[in-house]
């Protein structure tokens, strides 16, 4: 039996990372997935590069440049006539930046001499992992599974998308969020069950390339976890470029012939029926523990389903660890990649932690939305005394040369202390604006302090500046 120092279950973001971080720290490692691409032969990244985050954002990119130049262009001088969209050449781009990176990841494992062990990983107790080989089908090979050992174990399995009740996935008419990177050809109709972060993502990149969408939301508020004032704008922006987004939408039934989804909900105005090409169902993701053998190797669950940790990810047993969207706290990657990094770094003896206060949030939609901290309603909810500045992108210089002038940026700072306790974005390049505020956060910034940086001129990060000075009612240019 193979002997290890640390034996990790899963090869996503938070698996591949806490390997590498592990052999970094001359620990001998080995990592179990069974992930297979769409040409069915193995690869590392998990969900987010294979069907998440990469291509998505890959998608949101080209359809992005389509828009631009059916809709933007002119205003700048630049005219195009009879641009089409190659849906079957976006998808192949997508599939190759894909490609590059999990190759990459697997250069990174011979690099730091990790062992890729391929197949299906189970806990066995006894700080065991029985390993259960593809055969050449891609089917489990129940005759070759193997066992190894390790000193430590970090479960990092990821998570699946979770099912909606009357809209069960056939990766045909009905599909989950996998099956919206894979389109033939652009939908006439595509239906949308949900309204988070997956739906509108997905939904602006079919819309953009002429899909009339609608999106059915079961609360009565849109993306409920974001500022409210942003999120109150964001609704107007997207509904505004085509985006019908029905909120408090029950749904009654679903029902599908040979090409169309026929749905029924029911909202305060009544009954409605639609009928679609295409139906994604985006109510969420749930923890991925099928097959983990975690209740009969004694690993406590919570009620939700995700594995009970401590705040050093530790799990009900002694060396066994739990990271990312398999335990509490948000699904994100770069949240499960931080873990990763830290319960590395507590198997080699040191003291890392992971700060869940400063860890940022994004939304790829056009304009973007990112944030980090506390809504103005949550430290409402709490009686904490705050104050706020806002600043709009109409009046930055660079946001209007650009012609993406749509949105704000909104700081909230202690009233008696000025620290920043969130930071909220919408627009332009939101996504790498906000670290910023996320390191300002971790030094215990005050909004002063940004509003006393200097910031180039012209750039978008002034209207960070503008918000922290608004904090004190001084903001320059509005």
């Amino acid at each position: 039996m193979d002997q290890y120092d640390v034996v990790i279950i899963g090869g996503g973001p938070g698996g591949y990372v806490a390997a590498i971080r592990c052999a970094q720290l001359g620990l001998r490692t080995a990592c179990v997935d069974n992930w297979r691409n769409k040409q069915g032969k193995p690869a590392l990244g998990g969900a987010c590069l294979n069907v998440g985050c990469i291509p998505s954002k890959a998608l949101l990119d080209s359809s992005h440049h389509y828009h631009q130049i059916q809709h933007e262009l002119a205003a700048h001088g630049i005219k195009v006539q009879g641009a089409t969209m190659d849906v079957p050449a976006m998808i192949a781009r997508k599939d190759g930046i894909v490609h590059t990176l999990t190759d990459g990841i697997a250069l990174l494992f011979a690099k730091h001499k990790i062992d890729w062990l391929q197949g299906h990983g189970q806990l066995l107790g006894n700080n065991q992992v029985e390993v259960i080989p593809p055969d050449a089908a891609g089917k489990r090979d129940e005759k070759n599974r193997h066992t190894v050992a390790a000193k430590n174990i970090i479960i990092a399995t990821g998570s699946v998308s979770a099912p909606h009740p009357l809209a069960a996935v056939d990766g045909n008419l009905i599909v989950d969020s996998t099956g919206a990177l894979e389109f033939a050809e652009t939908p006439k109709r595509l239906g949308i069950i949900g309204a988070g972060v997956i739906a509108v993502e997905l939904g602006s990149v079919w819309r953009r390339l002429g899909a009339q969408v609608e999106m059915l939301a079961r609360g009565n508020a849109f993306l409920p976890r974001v500022e409210e004032q942003l999120a109150a704008e964001a609704y107007r922006l997207f509904t505004a470029q085509g985006l019908s987004i029905r909120l408090g939408a029950q749904i009654k039934q679903v029902r599908t012939s040979k090409k169309q989804v026929t749905l029924v909900y029911e909202d305060k105005e009544g009954e409605h029926k639609l009928t679609l090409d295409r139906l994604l169902v985006a109510t969420g993701r749930q923890p991925n523990t099928t097959g983990l053998n975690a209740d009969g190797a004694g690993i406590k669950l919570d009620e939700q389903g995700f594995i009970a940790v401590d705040e050093h990810c530790r799990t009900s047993l002694p060396g066994i660890y739990a990271i990312g969207d398999v335990v509490r706290g948000p699904m994100l990657a770069h949240k499960a990649s931080e873990e990763g990094i830290a319960v590395a770094e507590r198997i080699a003896g040191q003291r890392s932690e992971v700060s869940y206060t400063t860890i940022p949030w994004v939304i790829y939609t056009s304009p973007e939305i990112a944030w980090v901290g506390k809504t103005s309603q949550e430290l409402r909810a709490d009686g904490v005394d705050f104050r706020e500045g806002m600043f709009p992108f109409s009046a930055n210089g660079r946001a209007r040369a650009l012609g993406e002038a749509h949105g704000m940026v909104k700081i909230l700072a202690d009233a008696r202390t000025d620290r920043i306790l969130g930071a909220h974005i919408l627009g332009p390049q939101a996504s790498e604006m906000i670290a910023e505020a996320v390191t300002a956060m971790e030094f215990h910034a005050s909004a002063e302090d940004i509003a006393r940086t200097t910031h180039a001129h012209p750039t978008l990060s002034e209207a960070f500046r503008e918000a922290a000075l608004a904090v004190d009612r001084r903001a320059i240019h509005r």
